[in-house]
Parts: structure tokens; C-alpha cells; sequence
């Protein structure tokens, strides 16, 4: 706005949501208002989202268009001044921007300070703003609603402005603006991907919905170095997690750092990290976000593999319910059952910046295999409140509760038989979670702070057919946890500096126990023979500090973890006690270097390590080896970026210096000791309407990892490969999308495995070893959006494993080992709604 008018006799105009097919760029408009009165109806005609410009048909409005609906008398002044605007002098004026949503941002600030504002909605996309409060002239305005989103506002000279990119592609990064990172996670968009200085990959929900993943596995597996493999052993049901990165053992997920909202997943992140219990409901997450390199001096424990954060969905600015279902069943098997998972959001946010949201997801019914019956309930409550423009308040509650039939492996003979039989007919696993976390932000200027408390009461049990015997073993876990984190940024000479500290404090106590009954007689219960009670106990403080330094076209980020673990288990049958008590430091180095605003480089090298577990301490005491496992990784890799195509390559080296992992058939630990894992990831992206406009509406994307993980400790394996670890992986595919269809074919693949150290090619009778072969699949969705008149209601309808290409995996070291078919042709029906 400029000085003051007086009042101004303008015509009515209405702002029209209009877009280039071609660019994709949308621009706000202004025509006079029809004559006619125009109905909530026929409004839709005349307010449109960027989709519906591509389509004759009518959808949602956006909340832009939402918002501009009711300000129109209001925007029409303004726009309406704009001659005399453009022959004033510009004047500061006083904004109040509450942070929100870009879009809804750019659109208050467009309509007060009477401006018109382009931009390419695939840029502001997913991101937010941090509001405006005080006084500021069009420009500076502008410039400061977009800080920290990686985009600037360039004037067109005709009081209008350009949204795009911090700096125009190919053209020389000059030293800007620097603000403060704070956490690095971020909200996974793309922006924080597309600036971390190592290899990562953000899977968001729209791609969930598009493949029909209703598991963590599906997704984990569509990213670059990740082999998810289907359910097996001891983790042979939904309510578990088995995935390894970069050739490390997927049993039970135990080499990664697994976070909900930055909370530590596993029921005791120290002494038990295996997810045979991962409360992860895919319902519930708006983004999967994988951290394989450049973040282990900021998450831990167990970082060798990186760090993957389970985004859950955002509470919604505007009052939301929204709801889905899919239903799926195998024909070629045996198990003629129906599966189907739901999920429900409800939730919104008031002016006064009080929000929340009630989010649930659920799984009834059986997969391929028989024995397969699942039942699963994930409740999540969610709260905000931002006090002001400096401080914020957020909270979050869950209730996880689930049980499971676990079929079990089958030996040869069995599988060959029926592979989706089960002949393990008393195993059954059930657990429940209890999880509260309260939190307080602080942002202004150049400094962050953060503070994070979060507490989780864990059971899980089951009955398991071990031979001889059928145990019961209930085990329960409390953790108590303290998290803060301080961002400072500051200039000193020609360079930015942002230097954070951070200080974690876990708090966990375990009770296992087990209880036998003989195969023949009737099922285990506490009042049965008792074989083990142990009592298990960590106290752990992790210190950080790094500086991240912005030169320039370079970003340098040094900097350390320190852990400091004391730990115990007190075997209550022969009052034994194991402790130990060890620190490690990890030193880091990060760096990026800016070609360009679309594409950069970035190199880094980290220690990480694994904590000691509590089934490994009477072995690991006796033998004197309690000691953290510890790896070194270093990346080097380039990424690009300018919308229509995403592309990256990197390659990677991790020297594992002491690994162990745990045999449950024995109880002993086996010392795989030294490891190498080599090799390089890639990915692409491309909207093909950059390559010919003709070819509007197609996608395509492909993954490639190759992965060498070696044995390098020296006796008779050295040399070998790392069980369960392939060598190729990959996956591809192609999507179309034309008005309200969106079609897609996708596809997977990964070459052979060995089960076991020795890497056996010969296959024994229990199936338990032997070489494991590489297989292809395919799969393929078609979905219709039917538009607001319909509630949004939106039906798909999928088939994964389109040509049923039987494969397999193996459990070797779990109780129930054998051979695991996995999923035959899969049909599925997917809907969902909104109001």
C-alpha cells in the first residue's frame, strides 16, 4: 500500500486463479465481476486451483482462493489503486502474519500491501512461512515472509513480484541472507533435502497413496540403499520392522536411529533397538524421511545406518476431516482373507493460534500367508499453540495397540508343498505402546531453541513354538527422555556462522521375562515354569556441537557427538549383574558447495556407532568387550534440482570396525567383526513436459543402488558377503496424470542374497540357508479424483506383483527360521474423502 487515499470509485474485480500449461507458473488476476449474482456453485468456475486450469472440470479451491473468495471487495480496492500506487513514493506499513501455510501467507501480504504476486506452485509447495510482525515496505515485506524458505521476490517494475528460487538458475550464488537452520530434520520437504550435505530421500504421503503402501517395508524399499524385505522370524507380522541400509543386516532394523517426530521408535533405543515392535502406523505419517550420511553428529544411537524420521501428518490449518480406507486380497494363495487398513484425520487451527488434530490408523484382517490374522488400533493426539510470534507450544499423545498370527518359516519340504501355508500354529506376538511428548520452541532473529520431553510405557509379548517347548514372554520397557537444542547464527566478516549445541538425556528400564510349557500340553502362563527374568537398565547423556559456515558458495559444517552410556542387566534366576559403562566421541565434517541455485555438491565424513544390547551382556562382559560397535562412513555426491528434474548420485564408504549380532535359536552373539560396505546410490525424477510440452502429465523416475558389503575380519568368511545384502536394487516407473485420472507402472527389483556368513549356496532342509534369488516385480494403479462435488472422494484401484512373480526370503538365526514367500499378485481398492 502507499499513502493514504481517499475513496475511489473502481470497478468490482474478481482475483482468477490463472496458469501457464506450459511454465506451470500461476499469476493472480483480476477481471470484473460477472453482472449476475454467482452462486458457492458457480463460483467454482470462476475460482481455480493450478490443477483445475489444466482441466475443464471443477475442483477444490485452494486455500488461496479459499481466503481470496471472502476478501474480494477488500482486494478489488486495492488492486483497483494501483496507478496511484505506482506514482507515490512506497511508505513502510505495519503487518500481523501469523506463520502458516506459504500460499496462505503470500496471499494476506498481497492483499494488505496491494501488490501482485506470481509464482510457480510447485515451488511454495509444501512450505511454510514464519509470519510477519512490524513494519515494512512492499519489498522488504515480501523478502521477509519468504526467509528460510529458499525463495526470493524479484520486483517486475510494475508493482508486481516474482516468487522463485534464491538466486536465478545458472547464474553465480552471491553471499545473501543466511538464517538460522536450527534442527536439521526440518519438516522433510524438499528444500531440506535438496540443502543437507549428504545422501537423503523424503518419500512423502501422496506417493504412499499412489503405490498403495499401507507398510513401512513398502516405502523404505522405494528409496535408494534400502532393502526392506517382507516380514520373517521373530519380526514375521505388520507390528514389526525389519530394514537394513547399505548392506547392513535388515533383522529388526537395529543399525538405524528410527525416530517419530524426532522420538526415538524403539522401546529401548539402548538396550533393545530391534523393532520386533515398531509402533509406526503409515496412516498416521504424512512423509518417510531416510538420513543415510551427514547426520550422525546431531541423532543417535545406532547411526551406522543412518537416521529415519516417520513424519506424522500436520495438523491442518483449516478445520479438516478427511478419511480412508484400502482393501486387499491375494487370489493365488491359499489364505482367502481380505486385509484392510483405514485411517482418519480430524483437526484444525484457530486464529488465536490454538490447534489439533486426532489422527488414527487401523489394520484388520490376514496377507497372503495363512495364520496371517491382524488386528492393529494407532490413536495420536496433537496439539499446538503459537504464543506468539517468537514462542510455541506442541504436544502429542499416542496409543498403540496390536496383535498378530505370526505363520512362521517353512522348511523345504513345507514350502514346496504350500508356501503359504503355516505349520506354526501357536505363534502369536501382541503389543501395546503408551507415548506422551511435551515441547517448547523459541525462534526469533537468528536464534533457536528448542526443548523436548517425551515418555513411552512398552509391552510386547507372544507365544513362540521353540521345538521341545512353547514360551510366553511378556517384556515391558519404560524410557524417559530430555532433549534440547540451541541455533545461534551470526555474521564475522564475510562468512555466516550458525553454531548449535545440543544435550539428550534417555532414561530406560526393562523387565523380560519367559515362561514354558511343553509343546505337547497346553499354552504357557505366568504361573508356568519361569527360564528367564532379567532386568535391564541405561543411563545415557549425548552432547553435540557444530558450526555451520556459509562462504560464499560452500556451507562447512564441523562437528562432535559425545555419548556417554551406563548400562546394566541384573539376572534375577541366578543374581547375576552384568554392567558396563563406556563413552564415545564421533567427530563429523560436512560440506556443500552451490554450483548454482539447482545444483550442488556435497561431501562428508562421521563416526557412528551401535550401543551394547542387553541380550549381548553376559557375553559381551565375560569377554571383556564392552564397547560400542563403531563405523566410520564418508560420502561424496551432487544433486540437481530446477523442479521438473531431480536427480542425484553419490557414492559411499563405511568401515565397520566391531560387529555383533545375536543368535536367538542359542542365545549366543555372533562376532561378524570387521565390515566394508561400498558402493554408489542414484535417483532421477523427470516431468517430461520440460522435455516436450506434448508430453504434459508424464513422470518418470528410476532408483539404482549397488552395495558391496564385505566381511573383512580375517578367518574363514573373509571376503564373503554380508548376509542378506544385495548387490543391485533398484527400482522404476512411469505415472500420467490427465485432469482427475492418475495412472501409474511401477516396478522393483534386487539381485540374490546368502543367508548366513559362510554364504552357503546349497539350500538345507529347514530353508533356513542357502542362497536367496534376485527377483523383479512390477505393479500398477489407476485413480480417479471426483472433485469437491463429491466430497472430494477419490477410488483407485491397484494390482502389486502384476505378472505374480514368486520370490522368496529366509530367517536364519530366529527360532522360527525358514523360507518366507512373498507377496503373490495383490489386488487392491483404495478410497478416500474429505470435507
Amino acid at each position: 500500500m502507499v499513502t493514504p487515499f481517499r475513496t475511489l470509485r473502481v470497478p468490482m474485480l474478481a482475483p482468477v486463479y490463472r496458469c501457464n500449461n506450459a511454465t506451470k507458473k500461476c499469476f493472480i488476476l483480476l477481471e470484473p465481476f460477472p453482472a449476475t449474482r454467482v452462486t458457492d456453485r458457480e463460483s467454482t468456475s470462476i475460482f481455480r486451483s493450478k490443477d483445475s486450469c489444466m482441466s475443464a472440470r471443477p475442483t477444490q479451491l485452494s486455500p488461496l482462493v479459499r481466503t481470496l473468495r471472502h476478501v474480494i471487495f477488500g482486494a478489488s480496492l486495492s488492486v483497483g489503486s494501483l496507478s496511484m500506487a505506482q506514482a507515490a513514493d512506497v511508505v513502510p506499513k505495519v503487518y500481523h502474519i501469523a506463520p502458516s501455510e506459504l500460499e496462505t501467507a503470500l496471499n494476506q501480504f498481497g492483499r494488505e500491501a496491494g501488490v501482485l504476486i506470481s509464482y510457480g506452485s510447485q515451488i511454495t509447495s509444501g512450505l511454510k512461512s514464519r509470519g510477519l510482525e512490524g513494519q515494512y515496505t512492499p519489498e522488504q515485506g515480501l523478502n521477509a515472509l519468504l526467509e528460510g524458505t529458499g525463495l526470493q521476490a524479484v520486483a517486475d517494475g510494475n508493482n508486481g513480484f516474482t516468487v522463485q528460487s534464491a538466486s536465478v538458475a545458472g547464474a553465480p550464488i552471491e553471499l545473501g541472507v543466511s538464517t538460522v537452520v536450527g534442527d536439521w530434520l526440518g519438516e522433510a520437504q524438499q528444500t531440506n533435502v535438496f540443502e543437507h550435505p549428504g545422501a537423503r530421500d523424503v518419500i512423502r504421503r501422496e506417493e504412499f497413496e499412489r503405490v498403495g503402501a499401507t507398510s513401512a517395508r513398502d516405502v523404505l524399499n522405494r528409496i535408494p540403499g534400502v532393502n526392506a524385505p517382507d516380514n520373517n522370524g521373530t519380526g514375521s507380522h505388520d507390528m514389526a520392522l525389519n530394514f537394513g541400509i547399505r548392506g547392513l543386516n535388515p533383522r529388526l532394523a537395529s543399525r538405524s536411529t528410527v525416530l517419530m517426530d524426532g522420538i526415538p521408535v524403539p522401546f529401548a533405543p539402548y538396550g533393545q533397538p530391534q523393532l520386533s515392535f515398531a509402533p509406526i502406523s503409515m496412516g498416521n505419517m504424512d512423509a518417510v524421511d531416510v538420513v543415510r550420511g551427514g547426520g550422525a553428529v546431531r541423532y543417535g544411537p545406532q547411526n551406522v545406518g543412518g537416521i529415519v524420521n516417520f513424519v506424522t501428518r500436520a495438523i491442518p490449518d483449516e478445520p479438516t476431516l478427511k478419511g480412508g480406507i484400502q482393501t486387499e486380497t491375494s487370489p493365488s494363495s491359499s489364505h482367502d482373507g481380505f486385509k484392510t487398513t483405514g485411517n482418519l484425520l480430524a483437526g484444525g487451527t484457530n486464529d488465536n493460534g490454538l490447534g489439533g488434530a486426532l489422527l488414527y490408523s487401523g489394520v484388520r484382517g490376514g496377507d497372503w500367508r495363512e495364520h496371517s490374522d491382524t488386528q492393529i488400533d494407532d490413536l495420536i493426539l496433537k496439539g499446538k499453540y503459537q504464543i506468539d510470534e517468537a514462542n510455541s507450544l506442541n504436544a502429542m499423545a499416542q496409543y498403540y495397540d496390536g496383535e498378530a498370527e505370526m505363520p512362521g518359516g517353512l522348511s523345504v519340504a513345507d514350502y514346496d508343498a504350500d508356501p503359504y501355508q503355516s505349520t506354526r500354529l501357536k505363534d502369536k506376538f501382541w503389543g501395546r505402546r503408551t507415548l506422551v511428548n511435551f515441547g517448547y520452541r523459541y525462534e526469533q532473529d537468528a536464534r533457536v531453541f528448542t526443548a523436548n520431553t517425551f515418555f513411552t510405557k512398552t509391552l510386547r509379548s507372544g507365544y513362540l513354538d521353540q521345538g521341545s517347548f512353547v514360551s510366553l514372554s511378556p517384556r515391558e520397557y519404560w524410557v524417559r527422555g530430555l532433549e534440547t537444542r540451541f541455533s545461534q547464527g551470526f555474521a564475522l566478516g564475510e562468512t555466516w556462522h550458525e553454531v548449535g549445541v545440543g544435550y539428550r538425556y534417555v532414561n530406560e528400564a526393562g523387565h523380560e521375562l519367559r515362561y514354558r510349557e511343553p509343546v505337547t500340553s497346553q499354552l504357557p502362563t505366568t504361573a508356568s515354569r519361569n527360564d528367564r527374568d532379567t532386568r535391564g537398565s541405561t543411563e545415557a547423556h549425548a552432547f553435540y556441537i557444530d558450526d555451520r559456515i556459509d562462504i560464499g558458495k560452500w556451507t562447512i559444517t564441523p562437528g562432535i557427538r559425545y555419548e556417554m552410556i551406563d548400562t546394566a542387566q541384573n539376572n534375577n534366576l541366578t543374581n547375576v549383574k552384568y554392567q558396563g559403562d563406556y563413552n564415545t566421541a564421533l567427530p563429523a565434517l560436512n560440506v556443500l558447495y552451490h554450483l548454482t541455485d539447482t545444483w550442488n555438491l556435497y561431501a562428508n565424513t562421521e563416526g557412528s556407532f551401535g550401543s551394547v544390547q542387553y541380550s549381548q551382556m553376559p557375553n559381551r562382559v565375560t569377554g571383556g568387550e564392552v564397547k560400542p560397535e563403531k563405523a566410520r562412513t564418508w560420502e561424496l555426491g551432487t544433486r540437481y534440482d530446477n523442479g521438473n528434474l531431480r536427480a542425484e548420485i553419490g557414492a559411499f564408504l563405511i568401515n565397520f570396525d566391531n560387529q555383533y549380532d545375536s543368535n536367538q535359536t542359542n542365545d549366543t552373539v555372533i562376532a561378524r567383526g570387521e565390515t566394508r560396505h561400498q558402493g554408489i546410490e542414484t535417483s532421477i525424477n523427470y516431468a517430461l513436459e520440460g522435455l516436450n510440452p506434448a508430453l504434459a502429465g508424464y513422470d518418470v523416475y528410476a532408483t539404482y543402488a549397488f552395495v558391496d558389503a564385505t566381511i573383512r575380519e580375517d578367518g574363514p568368511n573373509k571376503g564373503n558377503r554380508v548376509p542378506f545384502s544385495s548387490k543391485h536394487k533398484g527400482t522404476m516407473g512411469v505415472s500420467y496424470t490427465e485432469g482427475p485420472w492418475k495412472l501409474n507402472l511401477d516396478s522393483s527389483f534386487q539381485s540374490d542374497q546368502f543367508a548366513d556368513n559362510a554364504n552357503t549356496s546349497a539350500e538345507s532342509a529347514d530353508g533356513s540357508t542357502g542362497r536367496i534369488p534376485g527377483y523383479m516385480l512390477f505393479s500398477t494403479r489407476a485413480g480417479y479424483d471426483f472433485g469437491p462435488q463429491l466430497s472430494d472422494l477419490n477410488v483407485a484401484v491397484g494390482v502389486k506383483n502384476l505378472f505374480n512373480r514368486q520370490y522368496y526370503t529366509r530367517s536364519f538365526d530366529d527360532n522360527n527360521r525358514g523360507k518366507y514367500v512373498g507377496e503373490p499378485r495383490t489386488l487392491y481398492v483404495q478410497t478416500s474423502v474429505a470435507f
